[in-house]
């Protein structure tokens, strides 16, 4: 078999999220203009970067979008999401403790959103699809 006629793998990218909740309702950030998918909502969170587990990634994520230190909870569930030839692999933290006012250094806006306001919501699709299942979760 050649070479060229083999299918080309997916390039796979780990990325983390938290599920940042408190009295009932969950904390999503707006993704900023210039960014890809701007405008939508998202649960905060970022890349997996070379030499960090993912409860460190989240962690330092956190820390750099929201300006909060975060106690990374148990993994809720994980999902693919493919966007063209890039896979994404999302593995969702809860996250119900930290130190600090979650505030946007990254975000156009927060907002703490209850379980029936996120019919009402533009969420990525890679988000959308285990809404469900994540709200179960809280």
């Amino acid at each position: 078999m050649s070479s060229s006629s083999r299918k080309k793998r997916p390039t796979w990218i780990p990325v983390v999220a938290g599920v940042i909740s408190k009295e009932g309702k969950v904390l999503l950030g707006q993704r900023p203009e210039g960014s890809s998918l701007p405008g939508v909502w998202e649960f905060p969170g970022g890349k997996i970067e070379a030499n960090e587990s993912p409860e460190m990634a989240l962690k330092r994520e956190l820390e750099e979008e929201l300006g909060i230190d975060a106690q990374v909870g148990p993994l809720l569930l994980s999902t693919t999401h493919q966007y063209g030839d890039v896979g994404i692999i999302i593995l969702f933290f809860k996250v119900d403790y930290w130190k600090g006012e979650p505030r946007t250094h990254h975000h156009n806006g927060l907002r703490w959103v209850t379980k029936k306001e996120f019919q009402e919501i533009q969420l990525p699709d890679a988000n959308q699809k285990v809404l469900p299942r994540l709200l179960e979760s809280f």
